[in-house]
């Protein structure tokens, strides 16, 4: 593919509309609202988001239980949470994802453990309510130092209409108050998994929020209590974090969800401040403690000293000069290491080029990590990005950036193939694409079995592993099959 480079809005606006030109007429004219080019002033990237995909067309989004289960509920390690269905769903989700945490596995925490109830064909016929409190009897008494059950629906749930919701109250009545969670998160439900993140912030506030009673909270508040929301720990991100939290003076009383517990999310309206890492799936829990507890929120950055030291700051502005002295001591007493960082990697990435597509936050908050690094992000999107992300993106892409929404595996090759970027930043299905077409990549989702990411220990990770990958001598001695014919 070959596009004329005039000014880069010009070329994204000529490459969109060739790549557009492959798909049928009423399929390019529903996909031409999710492909753009940012113009630098606008108030938002000028895509349309959180929109149906079109039958047929390859997409990555993932589904309402794969929000619930496997982002917000799924590393909170000492409930056991069962996937209520065919067995299929519950084994592509296990230990799916990176979130580490402390404990022993199978006795007391629970995370990279997959419990199910199997639906055969006779569930579907005469419903799964009977089985689904027969497991909670097995979990009572195979591991009966979990703190709790999830009830994670998948599909046929909904469909078929059990009741989940009676189950969970009788069996927690039956268990003395055992705190026993239906979560309505069925696959079909919305557009993406989006709505799976929402519909489980709502079952935290409707069953462990509104059952608390405050008269018997062991937690002793100071002024310095905060938590942190929306952080899953991969690869121990949410450690590399509380680090810096701690350091300047602050108490963390909770992680959201990455190595967290049930005790933290009933700890958390004792907070005084709410620190939002992932706003796309925890935003909704975050606005609601801010209404009903008067808990303010704020969101953090913690790729790349430029934005750890801006949120540091901004998270200070918060409290009192104590907490203000803290993070300038904080910033102080990395700066060094991370000048050390880029005065090694810098001069071997510099002016590189990075296309991003990923999920959460990642393709806007990495921007800032890549640009400490001399590098430049060309393209990014979302897999299911929300109006507010997209205009939240503006704060971080420059103009020119070609911007892609659920961006079909057609689509990104192409895209890939025209502007020849020397990094590709996505997930796992497209890691294998993209190098057999000879590009260095990365995988975004769960850092390529590395990290940690975040903080400034993770930048140091974040640096070495991009440039191991751009720097790597295999791309000059390896040719994709096409290009050898």
């Amino acid at each position: 593919m070959s596009v004329p480079v005039e000014n880069s809005n010009e070329r994204n606006q000529a490459l969109v509309e060739e790549v557009l030109a492959a798909y049928p007429a009423k399929a390019a004219k529903r996909r031409a609202k999710h492909l753009g080019s940012y113009e630098q002033g606008e108030s938002d990237c000028g895509v349309k988001s959180n929109a149906r995909s079109i039958p047929g067309v390859m997409t990555i989004r993932g589904c309402a239980y794969a929000g619930s289960k496997g982002v917000v509920w799924g590393p909170i390690k000492d409930m056991v949470h069962i996937s209520h269905g065919p067995v299929g769903c519950g084994q592509y989700s296990w230990a799916a994802r990176r979130n580490y945490y402390i404990g022993t596995t199978g006795v007391d925490t629970f995370v990279t453990m997959q419990f199910t109830s199997d639906f055969q064909e006779k569930d579907i016929v005469f419903g799964g309510d009977k089985k689904l409190a027969r497991i909670m009897d097995e979990i009572q008494e195979l591991f009966p130092l979990n703190h709790g059950i999830t009830v994670q629906s998948e599909c046929p749930i909904g469909l078929i209409g059990d009741d989940i919701e009676a189950v969970s109250k009788a069996k927690s009545k039956e268990y003395d108050g055992k705190t026993i969670v239906p979560v309505r998160c069925e696959g079909f439900r919305g557009v993406s998994q989006s709505l799976g993140h929402h519909i489980a912030n709502d079952s935290i506030r409707d069953w462990v929020f509104d059952k608390l009673d405050p008269e018997k909270s062991a937690l002793q508040s100071t002024p310095y209590d905060v938590a942190i929301i929306g952080d899953y720990n991969i690869g121990g991100d949410a450690w590399s974090s509380r680090i810096l939290l701690e350091e300047m003076g602050l108490r963390v009383v909770a992680q959201w969800s990455g190595d967290g517990s049930l005790a933290e999310l009933e700890a958390t309206p004792k907070a005084k401040l709410n620190v939002l890492h992932c706003y796309r799936s925890m935003n909704y829990i975050s606005r609601h403690m801010e209404e009903k507890y008067g808990i303010p929120w704020v969101e953090y950055n913690f790729f790349g000293p430029t934005k750890i030291a801006e949120s540091l700051r901004e998270i200070a502005s918060h409290f009192d000069d104590r907490i203000k002295e803290g993070a300038e001591r904080v910033i102080a007493k990395y700066q060094p290491l991370m000048q050390a960082v880029v005065d090694k990697y810098r001069p071997r990435l510099e002016g590189k080029k990075v296309m991003l597509f990923v999920g959460g936050l990642r393709p806007r908050h990495v921007i800032g990590a890549y640009e400490d690094l001399g590098m430049e992000v060309i393209g990014t999107g979302y897999e299911f990005g929300h109006n507010d992300d997209y205009q939240r993106t503006t704060h971080y892409v420059k103009d020119g950036t070609l911007i892609y929404d659920d961006v079909t595996g057609y689509e990104f090759e192409k895209f890939v193939d025209a502007l020849q970027p020397d990094l590709v930043a996505s997930g796992i299905k497209e890691k294998y694409v993209f190098q057999k077409m000879g590009f260095p990549f990365r995988q975004m989702h769960s850092w390529d079995y590395s990290g940690p990411y975040h903080g400034y220990d993770g930048f140091a990770i974040f640096a070495r592993d991009m440039d191991m990958a751009i720097n790597n001598p295999v791309w000059s001695m390896t040719t994709a099959p096409w290009q050898a014919a």
